[in-house]
């Protein structure tokens, strides 16, 4: 079966950039680089990477603004809520604005409540995005750009609802920071229960929504982050239910069909 040229179900064109995890006839593969030059020219451009993140002035329109991503044409491939615990963290990620007068404003402003970083991807990411968000200062956004999502969501050039990675170096730099252990999850592990947005959910793009309704029903969602299951591991979460559901081999092949969001509700 894997070494014949044969048409794969369920997969799309859009799921396959480095970094990818796919599933192909039940088997997960990671996409780990491109076979050949030619194979990169024709996947490069089309599958651009670039780093989002909603700030702390936003966090309940995360679900709003996760959909507009996704309305935007992106797909988001990492996914992560955390917090800039330590002064050090901030002074890392602004570091280009170290010794401006507004950096001591926006380092407290950051490390006042929970961030959610995305890795998202598009053809020309970089550019689309930050059309997408507008203009820095959201006051600005509103006057000349009122459709972009720091014109929806923000409020003045600090509060402005979400970051955008500004070129291709940046995304490498902001990206490796953020998904690296310095950014450590959120969960507090008290008053809460386990929720989990599952694969086809996200490959419809409707993730955003799911979030947006628990949060506007007035839970707190005190951490989240996007996994990839292996099948043991989704055996393992799935085991209460082992020779009790007669779907539970198809419900452990749709759990590792894809990626799935986690998040922990209070």
């Amino acid at each position: 079966m894997f070494i014949k040229r044969i048409a794969c179900p369920g997969l799309t064109i859009r799921e396959l950039f480095v970094g990818s995890i796919i599933n192909v006839f039940s088997r997960q593969l990671k996409l780990v680089e491109y076979g050949d030059m030619f194979t990169r020219r024709c996947f490069e451009a089309s599958s651009e990477k670039t780093f989002a993140m909603i700030k702390p002035d936003c966090y309940t329109q995360t679900g709003k603004i996760i959909d507009a991503i996704y309305q935007n044409g992106f797909k988001i491939s990492k996914l992560k809520m955390s917090r800039f615990s330590r002064p050090q963290l901030t002074d890392d990620f602004y570091g280009e604005h170290r010794g401006k007068a507004f950096f001591s404003d926006l380092t407290n402003f950051m490390q006042s409540d929970v961030v959610t970083g995305m890795e998202i991807v598009a053809e020309n990411a970089v550019q689309k995005f930050r059309d997408v968000i507008g203009p820095t200062n959201s006051n600005e956004a509103k006057q000349h750009a009122p459709h972009t999502l720091r014109a929806r969501f923000g409020a003045d050039g600090l509060r402005n609802a979400i970051h955008g990675s500004s070129s291709q170096s940046e995304f490498n730099r902001e990206a490796s920071l953020f998904f690296s252990k310095q950014f450590q999850p959120t969960a507090v592990f008290n008053n809460c229960t386990c929720a989990v947005i599952k694969p086809h959910i996200i490959q419809e793009g409707l993730a955003g929504q799911v979030i947006d309704m628990i949060l506007q029903e007035g839970f707190e969602i005190s951490s989240m982050q996007m996994f990839t299951l292996d099948r043991p591991t989704a055996e393992e979460f799935f085991e209460v239910y082992k020779g009790v559901l007669p779907e539970f081999t198809g419900m452990i092949e749709h759990m590792t069909s894809g990626p799935c969001i986690v998040l922990e509700i209070r």
